[in-house]
């Protein structure tokens, strides 16, 4: 299957004091459209550096990214942010919701910032909000939300950009574990359902238990694989 990510070799370096840590070490991956993995391993293993990278949010001390075939250390400043609004969708565990803005307004926001006309948006946004079991709260504010509702409004921004990927960094870190369980059943459902392609950093055994890939992750490299089935053939974009 196509791959929509590369890492050929990857190192990312951070500087501490006199101290040169090496948070990633030669690295290579590859993630095929329509799989959904877990980057599993202890703190400080290298996964949330490397969903960094892969999400133009970083770059590697050495080695090449690419994304689509594209390497993106090549692309200018504002080329890497358009990558980043229209191919790479991002959950994250402190849900970044815009707290001034409704359920309805933070899902779109990607989109009206791409230029999206307005009857595309509304259409889009109001059958993704309803997709992740938001109908009829489409007003409200993050306030006015719960930790898990507000992550599935994290997940209908990250995923009405119609994104190559979506990178979820421990999604369900700060749910509790009903919420988590109905959360990863979500997230299954638009990747089997819709074709959307998911990788997870995570330490959390419910992700695990649900990846269909595990690459475990230890001192910034692979330390073993485990493939659970075939990833599933790509599916209809929402």
């Amino acid at each position: 299957m196509q791959n929509i990510v590369e890492l050929a070799q990857v190192s990312r370096d951070f500087i501490q004091g006199t101290t040169t840590v090496h948070a990633v070490r030669d690295l290579t991956l590859y993630v095929a459209r329509g799989e959904f993995t877990a980057l599993a391993g202890p703190s400080g293993s290298g996964k949330t550096t490397t969903l960094n990278m892969i999400g133009a949010l970083d770059v590697p001390t050495r080695g090449a990214v690419r994304l689509e075939g594209v390497d993106l250390a090549t692309l200018p400043r504002h080329r890497l942010a358009e990558v980043r609004r229209s191919r790479i969708g991002f959950v994250f565990q402190a849900y970044n919701l815009i707290p001034v803005l409704t359920a309805f307004e933070n899902a779109e926001f990607v989109l009206a910032l791409q230029g999206v006309p307005l009857a595309e948006r509304t259409r889009r946004v109001t059958e993704i909000l309803a997709a992740v079991g938001l109908a009829g709260m489409e007003n409200r504010r993050p306030d006015e939300l719960s930790g898990g509702q507000q992550q599935r409004v994290a997940i209908a921004r990250a995923i009405a950009p119609r994104p190559a990927i979506v990178l979820a960094d421990e999604p369900t870190a700060n749910v509790d574990s009903e919420t988590a369980e109905a959360l990863l059943t979500l997230m299954e459902d638009l990747n089997r359902t819709h074709g959307v392609t998911f990788l997870f950093s995570t330490h959390d055994d419910r992700v695990l238990a649900r990846a269909r890939r595990i690459v475990r992750m230890r001192d910034g490299q692979i330390e073993t694989e485990e493939y659970r089935e075939a990833p599933r053939p790509e599916a209809e974009a929402l």
